[in-house]
């Protein structure tokens, strides 16, 4: 078994030392004004986000749904630049462990090295490149590692065996495993037992914390699959409310989520 790299310590112990899975809340950059963002913040922290994930706008997010898809628009139409990405994650950062989501376009754009070092000193913990390409991993590697920055890894659930090793090996801080076969927003059926089967594959290569996402769409859901893992990401019920304007409903929807990972004799929320 695989042991997590020194960078990953930080973001590793956030998930590892907890009495129950964490949550993740994500919020793309620059889908509202920045005051609103920061008021969004501090609900999302209030009501139970342990780590916030914050999205790095793209024109063509390939891995995510309508939902995100439109968001991400909404923010470029918004004219959302790096230094306004820095500044969210700054103050996410204020209240907790931040995961900044990107695709390679971004780091390509900005340079993998200046990417990683500027969201760094912003206060990001981690960096996970959805669409990560096979040619660009050591590049990406070796920028996240000079920047003492854990670079979670998404791990599609068709990956084979023989493929774990050598991609888990350049993961720090978490293994991210889809909960569904789709696009984020998915909103069917998901295969539990199927999740418990891959996680327990991911768990046989290496010793970092294991999250899921995607598809996730009911806090009843998060509570069956809340066992497997050690956090659980949410997004696109989240970013609907907010899209609509509905801070409301997404504290409720974050609260209730919370509360659903939580055992039913604990009360209290892991700081």
């Amino acid at each position: 078994m695989l042991n997590a790299s020194p960078i990953s310590d930080e973001l590793a112990s956030a998930l590892r030392n907890r009495r129950y899975p964490a949550l993740g809340v994500f919020l793309p950059a620059g889908l509202t004004s920045s005051r609103t963002e920061r008021r969004t913040l501090d609900v999302l922290s209030r009501q139970g986000a342990d780590v916030i994930e914050v999205g790095i706008p793209v024109a063509d997010p390939v891995l995510d749904g309508p939902v995100i898809t439109a968001a991400y628009r909404r923010g470029l139409d918004r004219g959302t630049t790096l230094p306004d990405v820095l500044r969210t994650v700054e103050y996410a950062a204020s209240k907790g462990p931040v995961v900044v989501m990107a695709y390679w376009e971004t780091a390509a754009q900005y340079g993998p090295a200046r990417l990683a070092r500027e969201l760094k000193a912003a206060g990001a913990s981690g960096v996970m490149i959805a669409d990560l390409p096979a040619a660009q991993a050591s590049t990406w590697n070796r920028a996240v590692a000079d920047a003492a920055l854990s670079a979670p890894r998404l791990v599609p659930r068709d990956t084979r065996q023989k493929q774990l090793f050598p991609l888990c090996t350049a993961a720090s801080g978490w293994l991210y495993a889809p909960a569904a076969h789709s696009r984020t927003g998915y909103q069917g059926p998901v295969d539990v037992e199927a999740l418990a089967e891959f996680t327990q594959r991911l768990r046989s290569v290496s010793s970092l914390p294991v999250v899921s996402g995607v598809g996730i769409s009911t806090p009843e859901l998060a509570q069956h699959i809340a066992p497997l893992v050690d956090g659980v990401v949410i997004g696109t019920p989240v970013v609907r409310a907010l899209a609509s304007g509905n801070r409301h409903e997404a504290e409720v929807l974050v609260s209730g989520f919370a509360a659903a990972l939580r055992p039913a004799t604990d009360g209290t929320v892991d700081g």
